[in-house]
């Protein structure tokens, strides 16, 4: 069993219809896991029972029906304590495929984890992926995960960072995160939202996080948006106008912040241990070269909001979905990366900046 001292972390199903229900199963059996946190399930019970036969896992799913109950979960490779979230209409969902019942039942248990988060009945959140066209059609317009807990939480400056764990390849001591000024959006949109003040803003919330992870003074590269860094000048003006002040601000503001670098030699740097994390201008800025680096250990982190949050990388993977075969890497990885956050708040292992 789990000492009750360690991280309650509420983990959300996904869409049934995809990965989700099968990797939060096949993470179970990790004993990583539990050497961190407490998990628990928001989902439907009956949907984890499935995944658990489809894996071929002896598991016991039990219904927690009230938020009083929480406090006391102690939980082992053997049981899955499940929190229902939504409506047996996700019973009948055909696998692999958008469906608004679907879309309908991730957003509630988006809502509820969030809400038992902000409350502090739970430490973190980990959410398993949702479909955005799934999520749409049940008539939430959000482009993701992100902006919904953004919206939950009543937060107007957030980011979404990618993230990797130390290890043998990435040198940084506390791993590295690729945070992003732009997220989601075409990329004939992202000038109008490339100003000063969100690199800038997207620069506090890197080095705030990488203080969450017991480092002092963490190392800050900023992305150039053209090729070559503009070349000064020749193949665009933004590193001059837009870029370089923003780093200039945020140096006095105190962050050890450098840049813009072109993005193509600047990965390879942070990847040997010059820099913690980078700002990236958009979104496949970041997450082409963060995921070529370790697709299955990247970890998706919410900046900004008042509660954790972690997230697998990947998506709802439908034509992967309820046959078996999904890896659960990105999912242990998720439920670390939030049990560290969440532990390091607990133990008061915040640094401030200066």
């Amino acid at each position: 069993m789990i000492p009750a001292g360690k991280p309650l972390l509420a983990i959300t199903m996904g869409d049934p219809a995809g990965i989700g229900p099968e990797v939060i199963v096949g993470a179970w059996a990790d004993r990583a896991v539990y050497e961190q946190v407490r998990p628990l399930v928001i989902g439907h019970p009956e949907i984890l029972r499935r995944a658990a036969a489809l894996r071929g896992r002896e598991v016991t799913v039990c219904e927690v029906r009230s938020p009083a109950a929480l406090a006391a979960i102690a939980v082992d490779s053997r049981v899955i304590p499940c929190i229902a979230a939504c409506s047996d209409e996700v019973l009948d969902l055909p696998a692999g495929r958008v469906d608004a019942r679907a879309g309908e039942a991730a957003y509630q248990c988006v809502q509820l984890a969030a809400r038992l988060a902000i409350d502090r009945l739970v430490d973190g959140i980990v959410t398993a992926p949702l479909s955005k066209a799934a999520l749409h059609a049940a008539g939430h317009h959000y482009p993701g995960h992100t902006e919904l807990l953004a919206e939950i939480c009543g937060v107007s400056d957030f980011a979404m960072m990618l993230f990797l764990p130390p290890d043998e390849a990435i040198r940084s001591p506390a791993g590295l995160g690729v945070v992003h000024v732009t997220l989601h959006q075409s990329l004939r949109s992202i000038f109008t939202d490339l100003t000063t003040e969100a690199i800038v803003v997207k620069c506090r919330l890197a080095d705030s996080v990488f203080r969450t992870m017991a480092l002092a003074q963490p190392r800050l590269a900023v992305c150039a948006v053209n090729p070559h860094a503009g070349e000064e000048g020749l193949f665009g003006d933004e590193e001059r106008t837009i870029i370089a002040p923003a780093v200039d601000q945020a140096r006095r503001e105190g962050i050890d912040v450098s840049g813009p670098y072109p993005a193509d030699t600047l990965m390879v740097r942070a990847r040997d241990g010059d820099f913690d994390a980078v700002v990236a201008m958009y979104h496949d800025q970041g997450h082409i070269a963060l995921k070529l680096l370790g697709m299955h250990a990247a970890v998706n982190v919410t900046l900004g909001l008042p509660i954790i949050r972690a997230s697998v990388a990947h998506g709802t993977a439908f034509d992967r979905a309820w046959q078996g075969t999904a890896q659960c890497e990105g999912m242990v990885a998720a439920i670390e990366t939030a049990g560290r956050l969440a532990g390091n708040f607990q133990a008061g292992i915040v640094h401030s900046p200066r």
